[in-house]
Order: C-alpha cells, then structure tokens, then sequence
C-alpha cells in the first residue's frame, strides 16, 4: 500500500467522511471509465479533442473532476473514441 492509501483507509474510518466519500463513487467511476476508455484507444486528449470539437481543456477538466459532463459530452466522447456509452441501474448493496 503506498502512503495514501495507508491515510485514506484511516480516514474512512469516519462515518461522516465516509458517507460523503461513497457519495462520489459515481462520479469517481465515470471518470475512471473515460480515462481507462481513452488510454484503450491510444488517444491522447488533444487527439480526443480533435475527433470531438471538445476543447482539450474541458477533456482535462472532466478527467480531474472538474467538470460534470452531461450525457450528450459523454456520448460525444465515446463515439470520438469509436465506442458507446452504456448506463445501467443496479439494486443498492445495503
């Protein structure tokens, strides 16, 4: 575990904290998923941008969590990158 991992695993020890932090897991995964799609296609964010007409500077702001993407972006995102983009419900773990 690096040193960060170490403080977040305390700091989630934090109901409160960790309630917030859950909180953001969609968020979070959204993000992920774009990264992890654009490094899958070899893209970088300013070949991304080109495909798109989305500025490079919007890419890098959803990208750090900046940014809320609406899904109309984030179909124009995934179909820059050759892809769909698929939403799902699933039942609550609790």
């Amino acid at each position: 575990m690096t040193k960060f991992d170490d403080f977040l695993s305390q700091q989630l020890q934090n109901p409160e904290l960790k309630a917030e932090y859950d909180a953001l897991d969609p968020e979070f995964t959204i993000i992920q998923y774009l990264i992890n799609a654009r490094k899958s296609t070899g893209f970088t964010q300013k070949r991304l941008a080109e495909k798109t007409g989305i500025a490079q500077s919007d890419i890098s702001k959803l990208e750090r969590g900046h940014a809320n993407p609406s899904l109309r972006t984030l179909k124009r995102l995934a179909a820059g990158m050759g892809m769909k983009m698929k939403i799902e419900f699933v039942a609550d773990e609790k």
